[in-house]
């Protein structure tokens, strides 16, 4: 795996399907608690959020699953600043399981930077928080991907 550690996490008994493996939607779940963990590191935390009321949206998020996530198990996520712009960071996350080397799952999401108030509209990261990304960015540019990237999905006829 590769990227910063961000945020971990035991598999809660009600995340467990009728395979015994962790249900689809709470890899979502795993991932956005990962990316509040995000926004707490660049600065957008909850005194942030409250005093400016900005926020950050996911506006898209694609997940690769690769290994399967048991009852017993405990996530480390791991992320990786892809790209980043005024207005929005593109990041990947990692997830595995202790003990075990090989990625279970990687999603890759476009989050924006919204104002909510008066109205929902995108806008600027302020400057600490846009160095915040860059560093971040920096840090992890290099690593590399232990996991396929998003790709557009469809159907091929043969």
């Amino acid at each position: 795996m590769s990227g910063l550690p961000i945020y971990r996490t035991a598999i809660e008994p009600e995340w467990i399907d009728y395979n015994g493996h962790v249900r689809d939607a709470y890899y979502g779940l795993i991932v956005s608690y990962a990316v509040d963990s995000l926004m707490d590191r660049i600065g957008l935390d909850a005194r942030y959020r409250k005093q400016s009321g900005c926020t950050l949206y996911t506006v898209e998020m694609h997940t690769h699953f690769l290994r399967e996530v048991g009852a017993k198990d405990t996530v480390e996520v791991r992320v990786r600043v892809l790209g980043a712009d005024p207005k929005r960071i593109h990041a990947a996350l990692e997830l595995a399981c202790d003990g075990r080397e090989e990625t279970a799952a990687t999603c890759e999401v476009m989050l924006v930077h919204v104002r909510q108030t008066p109205t929902v509209r995108t806008t600027p990261f302020p400057e600490q928080v846009a160095a915040a990304i860059a560093a971040l960015r920096r840090a992890t540019e290099a690593l590399p991907p232990s996991g396929p990237p998003s790709r557009r999905m469809e159907l091929i006829s043969r």
